[in-house]
């Protein structure tokens, strides 16, 4: 069976009765399980099962649940799935290309890979080609519900087998897409059918180009390509090759200005000095290689020394074209090479893990306008000359700002705001959002002792079975949450709670613990500061760097690695962004546990215990 296909659209496609998915990019596949077997099908006939054996092993053991509706035929993409919005192109074909079945074995364990379904062309043996897509959307949708199969796209979730949304909202879809990097949208009239083999127009797909300005090096005569470059330093940097998007005027004009001005030529190539700028767009970077580039458009505004190295990796990490970022060459810190361009690259790569918990809240930074080569300073009012699209939220007299989107966060970035300070609460709450312990040794040789109280902490959540969440604060503590459902506690609930665990702490091991406040009287022991959790207080948001000498970060651990091998110098802004690809994001579930977090039980007690 032949899948339809989508066509290609550079419009933006929001009609009347559309419907929108994410596309993820990986392998078309068909499903089909009948009284013969399972199948799973490339676009081109291919038996996939081979190559992915995680998928057919997920299905058999979920057999039972699936029997009642066979035969069934779905309709879907395998992918490498990254985050809820993109799938890894790269790590897809790596996975395609194995010929080892042990290699195979070992990636099918390690990173399985999943088949996203957007669509049942039949069940229980009636083939649905013939309803509305919408129609066969609705059946699809029935169909994960009663087989209890989850409806939200993750890569953390161990079912193999996953769904994949139609939203009537192109906007609120298209900006997730953005801010999570992914491959586009395909567009769907909702009375559509399915068609075997077409491409259709009545499906379209809308990618998420990124765009770089680039200039033209060299002309291959053989198959017609214009290979481009940018300025690294001083030296070309290639980039690839580009051949569509030309109308053929356009071609020719330019192959006559490359074979006037070469300046050299060979068997296979002419070859020109930078002048000829142009504007290209293309999907992402692969094997150091545009990918599916095509020209957008002639740049005669830009002298080639515009057409930047650091231009093109800002571009193509999809940073708002209209923000100006400048210095990008300035260095931050004094033993560290990060520039500027690197940590705005930094809050680009973790925008979407961080952006959550700075959403509605108000904003504290400190910002290092000379990085750590000069003084740093609090701020709390939003400057006059800040953007329009910085939203401000009047408290206690101050316009504090309110981190609600990327745009602002890279903005924050170019005012090198380093560090990101939040209250407990939302704008929109009138009591604290989470219960937070900040466990801050003495000094940094002294950090087993937050170690351990984080351990004795976790056994009594355990045992109240209230969810808590780690991270390191980026400097010498630790920090846990408690996420609390919204407007349900006061913070003289919270305090209970706080104090209860402060002394529990000092019972266990006065000689550790204190909540002596006058810092000369702590000695040793690392302060348990319960007095801190309240309104109008603030902690450093996760995944917020901070403005210490090894360029700490406030990053997100699973509690598996609180022992006592861990050390908090070594979670910093790259290896970060190697632990979210690598591990993912240990707080991925924390906004979901508030709605099952148990501490109005946990409250009741403690209640009893302070009348008694």
């Amino acid at each position: 069976m032949k899948p339809m296909l989508p066509s290609l659209t550079f419009d933006l496609p929001v009609r009347p009765d559309w419907l929108y998915e994410v596309k993820y990019d990986g392998f078309r596949a068909i499903l089909e399980w009948n009284s013969k077997g399972i199948t799973l099908t490339s676009r081109n006939g291919k038996e996939l099962f081979p190559q992915f054996p995680e998928i057919r092993a997920f299905l058999l053991k979920h057999e039972k649940q699936f029997k009642p509706f066979l035969p069934l035929q779905l309709d879907g993409e395998l992918v490498s799935l990254e985050n809820t919005y993109k799938a890894n192109f790269s790590s897809i074909q790596v996975r395609g290309r194995l010929k080892s079945e042990k290699k195979i074995i070992e990636l099918a364990t390690r990173s399985p890979c999943r088949l996203m379904v957007f669509d049942l062309l039949m069940v229980k043996g009636k083939p649905l080609h013939s309803l509305a897509f919408h129609k066969r959307k609705t059946e699809l949708h029935k169909l994960f519900q009663t087989i209890r199969f989850n409806l939200v796209p993750s890569p953390y979730d161990n079912q193999l087998v996953q769904y994949i949304t139609a939203e009537k909202d192109f906007t609120n879809i298209w900006e997730k897409v953005v801010l999570y990097d992914g491959e586009g949208i395909i567009a769907k009239a909702k009375n559509s059918f399915w068609e075997e083999g077409k491409r259709s127009l009545q499906w379209l797909k809308y990618k998420n180009w990124k765009h770089v300005s680039c200039f033209i090096i060299s002309y291959e005569k053989t198959n017609g390509y214009f290979y481009v470059g940018v300025y690294k330093k001083k030296d070309i940097y290639p980039i690839g090759q580009v051949l569509f998007g030309f109308n053929p005027e356009e071609k020719n004009a330019l192959k006559q200005t490359i074979k006037q001005n070469m300046v050299s030529e060979d068997a296979h190539f002419i070859y020109v000095n930078p002048a000829i700028c142009l504007e290209i767009k293309y999907l992402e970077l692969y094997d150091n290689q545009l990918r599916e580039p095509h020209f957008d458009r002639f740049r005669f505004d830009l002298e080639p020394a515009e057409c930047s190295y650091d231009r093109f990796m800002f571009a193509q990490k999809n940073l708002p074209t209209d923000l100006a970022i400048t210095h990008p060459d300035k260095p931050l810190w004094k033993n560290i090479p990060i520039q500027k361009s690197d940590y705005i690259l930094y809050l680009r790569e973790i925008s979407p893990y961080m952006l959550p918990f700075l959403t509605n809240r108000l904003l504290t930074v400190i910002r290092y306008p000379h990085g750590m080569f000069g003084e740093a300073f609090y701020q709390k009012n939003c400057p006059d000359y800040a953007p329009e699209f910085v939203q401000t939220h009047l408290a206690d007299g101050i316009d504090f700002i309110i981190c609600n989107n990327l745009k602002t966060l890279i903005w924050l970035g170019n005012q090198l705001a380093i560090e990101f300070h939040l209250p407990f609460q939302t704008i929109n709450s009138k009591g604290p959002s989470e219960i937070v312990f900040d466990l801050d040794p003495p000094s940094r040789d002294a950090f087993p002792l937050a170690i351990n109280a984080a351990l004795l902490i976790k056994e009594v959540l355990d045992q109240l079975n209230l969810i808590g969440f780690i991270k390191t604060s980026g400097n010498k503590g630790l920090q846990i949450y408690i996420p609390l459902q919204e407007n349900s506690y006061s913070y003289d609930d919270t305090r209970l709670f706080t104090s209860f665990i402060a002394e529990y702490l000092i019972s266990k091991d006065p000689e550790s613990y204190t909540i002596e406040r006058m810092k000369k009287n702590r000695g040793n022991k690392l302060y348990v500061d319960y007095v801190q959790h309240s309104e109008g207080k603030t902690i450093v948001a996760p995944y917020s760097m901070r403005g210490n000498e090894y360029a700490g970060v406030a990053t997100p651990l699973y509690w598996d690695e609180v022992d006592e091998k861990l050390d908090p110098v070594s979670f910093n802004m790259e290896n970060v962004l190697k632990r979210i690809r690598g591990q993912g994001d240990p707080f991925r579930n924390y906004f979901q546990t508030k709605q099952v977090q148990q501490f109005g039980p946990v409250l009741e007690i403690l209640k009893k215990g302070k009348k008694g």
